[in-house]
């Protein structure tokens, strides 16, 4: 630094600190030799906090507010440089202006999943992301503990720090929350405010806040949520009878609009028997329908006879039939086997439909012969 230069810091007698970043949380004023003017104004923001730091030492630490360096407003640094004598030179220290304004919307993520144990799935693994807020409480702390001799402290300088204690907190208090993966997204700003509460004592130390802690998403590996997407439709499904003619359906209209695929001759065979079977039932079950023109050109011939119902049964969560009520019996119906039939509106216990209840219903033995 030239002659003028340290002349002209000689006579500037304005600290202040104009931040023109976004991330920046601590500046050290720069100064000539650290040589600052008896009788300089200090300017302090809203926003900013000062400390004043004499040879390794935290001489006043100031609000927002205009002050005049002078003795009688540095008691501490006073006694430091034997200023109680009067003396008007210079005195060496170093200010460092510290951003108390809040910093937001830093984010946080596992960087590997986490295995937690679900009440309903059992161990899954879980991925979670979010972001926090935090801001300077105690300046003399953070210049303590993390900025020292930094002429220039920012955000990412200990975000990695916080992230990392917030990993571990969101680990630790998922895995005792016993919460099931299907009610997170209902308690997301629970989870926030009880990781906010559990590392919060190890950021005061450090003269941070956390202000906030918050949770965007809880994610499961995609074979799971694949998983639980089919459990959800066969739920809305509900008769499986139903949905496996559906299945059928979609594959052979699938490989009809591709004849020439290779490797799946087997599974299009037995979804076209099963079809096949379905038609053959269905022209069984209303023959009249299948042509009734027919019918309409013998008015002579007697009308066939009347169509048997056809009963589902239900067992060892397998559906069965349709088989005519003659032959129930024998394919294993007891009062307590779930049957249904077209027109009921769900399945019941055969023992509460009253068309089958004479099936259960033994005649009395004879009454034996009395002597005459």
């Amino acid at each position: 630094m030239g002659l003028f230069e340290k002349l002209r810091n000689e006579f500037i007698d304005i600290i202040e600190w104009l931040d023109s970043s976004n991330d920046t949380i601590a500046y050290r004023f720069e100064r000539y030799n650290n040589e600052i003017k008896m009788g300089a104004q200090l300017i302090v923001r809203p926003g900013q906090k000062a400390v004043f730091v004499n040879e390794g030492q935290v001489a006043d630490a100031f609000e927002p507010g205009r002050y005049e360096l002078v003795t009688q407003n540095l008691p501490i640094l006073s006694t430091l440089k034997g200023w109680k004598y009067g003396f008007n030179s210079p005195f060496k220290a170093e200010v460092y202006f510290f951003n108390t304004k809040l910093f937001t919307d830093l984010k946080w993520g596992t960087p590997n999943p986490i295995t937690i144990r679900d009440p309903e799935l059992g161990p899954v693994r879980i991925r979670a992301h979010g972001s926090y807020n935090i801001r300077v409480n105690e300046p003399v702390q953070l210049l303590e503990q993390f900025v020292s001799t930094d002429g220039l402290f920012q955000v990412d300088e200990i975000s990695d720090h916080i992230r990392n204690l917030v990993l571990t907190g969101f680990a630790s208090w998922i895995g005792q929350a016993g919460t099931g993966v299907f009610d997170f997204a209902a308690n997301y700003g629970d989870f926030g405010d009880r990781i906010q509460a559990s590392i919060q004592p190890n950021m005061q130390s450090y003269g941070i806040e956390l202000v906030k802690i918050l949770i965007r998403d809880i994610t499961l590996p995609p074979e799971v949520e694949q998983a639980i997407d089919r459990r959800s439709a066969m739920g809305m499904l509900g008769n499986m009878q139903q949905y496996a003619q559906y299945q059928a359906a979609n594959a052979i209209e699938t490989s009809a609009a591709n004849p020439s695929r290779s490797g799946s001759s087997p599974l299009d065979l037995g979804v076209g028997l099963a079809m096949g079977q379905q038609v053959a039932n269905a022209f069984q079950t209303n023959p009249t329908q299948s042509n009734p023109a027919q019918s309409a050109q013998s008015p002579g011939t007697p009308p066939p006879p009347p169509t048997q119902t056809q009963w589902y049964l239900s067992r060892d969560g397998q559906n069965f039939g349709p088989f005519p009520v003659d032959q129930l019996s024998q394919n294993g119906l007891t009062p307590s086997t779930y049957v249904w039939r077209n027109g009921m509106s769900g399945w019941l216990a055969a023992s509460q439909v009253p068309e089958l209840t004479f099936l259960f219903n033994s005649p009395p033995p004879p009454v034996p012969p009395t002597d005459s």
